[in-house]
């Protein structure tokens, strides 16, 4: 925020935001006047007094409203123009999710967020470590024809991740890992011979790509996250299982990344763990 030493310099950029938020808004100082109920000499005050004086708070949040900007921009108490109501739409975005992650949407994000560290807690396993067997067994019976579209999104996921330079870290609890190599609960009726592959894949990728890729397992008894991806410092994604809801705004993508490295601090296995725990578990599939 631009800090004004005086009265007298909050009273001149007073003046330069409402001339310009005028000049924006292709309206006439007449028309203005009369929007906002006033008499025209007494906008031609506001805009050309050079001295300390503004107009009262009743002038100032009625030209704000007409000219769409927010007092607090006006009155050198913000750098951001936009109103209350449109800060928040522009920080917030829900969007619908397919079963699987075939959309473009997930794939802009990832792109836009290129060379960043993405933080990612899963629904389940994540879907671009996942072999074809697994996508086809996951998604086949909800997509159909567009089963090959999981995949190829899967696929190009995990090439993205590999040339593009960002950091990912991958949080799952240790129950997921447990009733997948089980297959118990949502992996129930999971071929075993399947799950061996797909351990296999999980143990080469998390080896081969590390340190870029780091998967780390947390107790959900003690902590838990809901589905969610923080593309760096420009968005956290939830996932609702049929939507996304997508925030923009600093505080909120601060406080899920402090939230998630809270789950990587405090994780049951680490990435460099993450390997051998799973090797050890690979001895348990029947």
């Amino acid at each position: 925020m631009i800090k004004n030493d005086s009265k007298l310099d909050r009273a001149a950029q007073f003046r330069t935001r409402l001339t310009q938020a005028i000049k924006d808004a292709n309206i006439s100082q007449s028309a203005l006047a009369r929007a906002i109920g006033t008499d025209r000499s007494t906008l031609s005050q506001a805009l050309t007094d050079s001295g300390a004086r503004m107009p009262g708070a009743h002038v100032v949040a009625a030209c704000a409203q007409v000219l769409g900007v927010s007092s607090d921009w006006l009155l050198g108490l913000s750098d951001r123009p936009e109103t209350a109501a449109d800060l928040v739409s522009n920080s917030f975005e829900v969007s619908q999710a397919p079963r699987a992650l075939v959309d473009e949407q997930i794939f802009s994000w990832h792109q836009e967020a290129a060379g960043y560290k993405i933080r990612h807690v899963p629904a389940t396993l994540p879907d671009m470590l996942k072999t074809q067997d697994m996508l086809e067994w996951e998604y086949g019976p909800h997509l159909g024809r567009t089963t090959q579209q999981a995949i190829n999104a899967s696929r190009d996921r995990l090439d993205w991740m590999r040339g593009a330079g960002s950091e990912y870290e991958i949080a799952m609890p240790l129950s997921e890992i447990e009733c997948f190599v089980r297959g118990v609960g949502y992996y129930a009726g999971l071929p075993a011979p399947l799950r061996i592959a797909q351990t296999d894949q999980l143990i080469a990728l998390s080896r081969q790509l590390y340190p870029r890729l780091r998967i780390y397992q947390f107790d959900a008894r003690q902590m838990y996250s809901a589905p969610v991806t923080v593309f760096g410092p420009l968005l956290a994604v939830f996932y609702t299982g049929g939507h996304y809801m997508a925030f923009r705004d600093r505080q909120r993508i601060d406080t899920m990344s402090a939230d998630f490295d809270n789950l990587v601090r405090e994780a049951s296995t680490t990435a460099r763990e993450f390997p051998d725990f799973l090797t050890e578990m690979r001895a348990l599939i029947r």
